[in-house]
């Protein structure tokens, strides 16, 4: 095979967890355990239900029933668990009573642990402050906070009795709190008086206030004082606790309760292209199957590693952290503020906290790498997860070489927040090829389909990614939104997840992502994925990073404008927009080649470092953008319009 740039040694494949639980059965062909897998849910989810020890007080009768279609699949039906349970309590005795559970670092150098003992005893302590607020199962409570300490015994805690979080990005201004409150129907909001980014405080208390006065059905706010007295941070009377305060009275004695497994956990909120966001429901028994199956064998983390995640609880892999985690045992790391202020940070902290698995964006790879090459001691690293966007060839090499040496693998990960997990991954005991995302995660049925719904695998033919069946991790659906979801994911080929992205898989059964479907450009009759036209670009020195953009054209239908961010020392000029166009033109035709070429300071990001073409576009085209609440950066936005004008 050409282009690998990794291979498992068989130390690596030893000690892999998936290894584990295939020779448990018999199975020694990673491939042929894949199929099987996606061919048997009801021997597959069981066997990794028992392999990981996750605990039901009641065993499921049915693993699957899709009697109502496969949009609507219910999974382990008859069991009973608590998500809390799996994550936190089940560890508070035993050998692993006493191992630290969360590492936080708070970006002035504060450093505090907790250990899985103490953790089940502040969980079930807030869990008791919710109920003497009145929050019954089913009621939703917001979490408004940074990765903390604290997150994760609200996230743990709202499991415990049976309400819904929903976990909002800690970077949000009021409106976009606001609207999640009330598309919610939050009942309590747990919130901190702020917290530092980049040097400076962000003022979460008084933004959760500016919310909270247009959020009708929020009754109690819960408040811990990151900054304590410091924090100056003013309670309003019958409504606001101090989270100290709060707990005081908690003994720490209500037990977890016994959930029926399609009992919903998760509100999380996802940007659409739409102004409204959607939101997703994730369930007790299916996410935390599903996500602790994919942390235990894709992301192969044990109980001895330490998982740090650059994300927030707003996104996807913040959960999908907490609840990964948790189910394996290990412990979590969890900073505040950003990963590269100062420059190195993310690298001092591997170093400082003897990390194992690393996960990061690629858009944050290539920013990192206009800092150079790290001089800190990654030797604890083990494995690095990617997700959220397709790579670049560049800064993959970088991160694989520079970074990892050559002997760590990137573990590239596609799935989304509707997903609760992957769909495509890179396993530890399989060769990895530049930029791929491996293969279907077991479990997974994956296909990639051309317009009249025709398989494309072995074609080498870019189409539509698509689940051909229902997996647990899915979403139950929109929050009040049930034809949203199915318009959005079971209508284009009916009875088929389509994910909205475009993949290929080579000749070796190598699966590569393209971009989002939505985005694709279609120049003279030909489509193309904007990231291929970015990772072009992105080849020339000068161009640290890219957004590609498909704009109307009288003769050809569309054409690309492509933005650049530059790297320290390169200015833009006509040459260089040149140079820029010449690359793309020599990767793909001249019938390929942008219109134009635009520098910019920076292109418009979310917290969790992806770019958000839409927004890219619609400023070059006066459009109206759609939801921007997750974009922290709008500034880039306004620079766009301003200079395409």
């Amino acid at each position: 095979m050409t282009d690998v740039i990794w291979r498992p040694d068989s130390a690596t494949v030893e000690r892999a967890n998936v290894t584990r639980l295939m020779r448990a059965h018999g199975l020694a062909d990673y491939r042929g355990f894949v199929r099987q897998a996606t061919a048997e849910p009801d021997w597959y989810w069981p066997a990794v239900i028992d392999d990981l020890a996750i605990p039901f007080a009641r065993r499921w009768d049915t693993v699957l029933d899709d009697s109502d279609g496969p949009a609507w699949a219910r999974w382990f039906v008859g069991g009973k668990l608590n998500v809390a349970t799996a994550c936190v309590h089940r560890w508070a005795t035993g050998p692993r009573a006493d191992a630290v559970a969360v590492v936080w670092l708070g970006e002035d150098g504060a450093r505090r642990t907790i250990t899985f003992a103490e953790l089940s005893r502040e969980v079930t302590r807030l869990a008791e402050a919710l109920v003497r607020l009145g929050v019954e199962r089913g009621d939703r409570v917001a979490l408004y906070l940074p990765m903390s300490i604290e997150a994760v015994i609200a996230s743990h805690a709202c499991a415990h009795v049976g309400a819904i979080q929903t976990p909002i990005f800690s970077g949000f201004a009021a409106p976009a709190v606001a609207a999640r409150l009330q598309d919610a129907e939050a009942k309590v909001l747990i919130t901190a008086d702020g917290s530092l980014r980049r040097g400076k405080m962000h003022p979460l208390k008084e933004i959760a206030d500016e919310a909270a006065a247009h959020a009708p059905t929020l009754e109690r706010m819960i408040v811990w004082r990151r900054f304590g007295a410091a924090g100056h941070c003013p309670l309003t009377p019958g409504r606001d606790l101090d989270w100290d305060e709060a707990v005081a009275p908690s003994p720490g004695l209500l037990p977890a309760a016994e959930l029926d497994s399609e009992t919903p956990y998760l509100l999380t909120y996802t940007s659409g292209t739409t102004g409204k966001p959607k939101g997703v429901v994730h369930v007790h028994g299916g996410f935390l199957v599903s996500v602790a199956r994919e942390v235990a064998y894709s992301a192969d983390v044990g109980p001895a590693d330490v998982l740090h995640f650059v994300t927030d609880l707003g996104w996807i892999m913040g959960p999908w952290t907490v609840v990964g985690g948790g189910a394996v045992g290990c412990t979590l790391l969890l900073a505040e503020g950003a990963p590269d202020w100062p420059h190195d940070r993310l690298w001092q902290l591997v170093e400082a906290e003897r990390v194992t698995v690393l996960g990061l964006s690629p858009t944050l790879v290539r920013a990192l790498t206009a800092y150079g090459e790290p001089t800190a001691d990654l030797s604890s690293l083990r494995v690095f997860i990617s997700t959220g966007e397709p790579w670049n060839p560049e800064p993959y090499r970088w991160l694989a070489e520079r970074v990892g040496g050559g002997r760590v693998p990137i573990i590239n990960l596609s799935g989304g927040t509707e997903v609760g997990a992957g769909f495509l991954c890179c396993s530890v005991v399989e060769p990895i090829k530049v930029c791929s995302v491996g293969g279907p995660v077991p479990g997974m049925d994956m296909d990639v389909l051309d317009p009249e719904g025709r398989s494309l695998i072995g074609t080498g033919e870019v189409g539509e990614l698509v689940c051909r069946r229902p997996s647990p991790g899915m979403t139950r659906g929109f929050w009040n939104d049930r034809e949203r979801y199915l318009d959005a994911y079971w209508r284009r080929y009916p009875g088929v997840w389509t994910h909205g992205d475009w993949a290929t898989v080579d000749a070796d059964g190598h699966w590569f992502l393209h971009g989002r479907s939505d985005d694709t450009l279609n120049i003279a009759g030909k489509r193309i994925g904007p990231a291929e036209i970015e990772s072009a670009a992105v080849g020339h020195p000068a161009v640290r990073e890219a957004a590609a953009v498909g704009v109307p054209h009288a003769l050809k239908g569309e054409v690309a404008w492509v933005f650049c961010a530059l790297s320290p020392g390169y200015e833009g000029s006509d040459a260089l927009a040149g140079e820029v166009r010449a690359l793309v033109a020599d990767a793909f035709g001249k019938p390929f080649a942008p219109e134009r070429v635009i520098f910019v300071e920076a292109l418009p990001k979310t917290r969790s470092a992806k770019i958000v073409r839409r927004a890219v576009r619609a400023a070059a085209l006066g459009l109206d953008p759609g939801d921007l609440s997750s974009v922290e950066n709008p500034e880039a936005i306004t620079e766009i319009a301003r200079l395409v004008q």
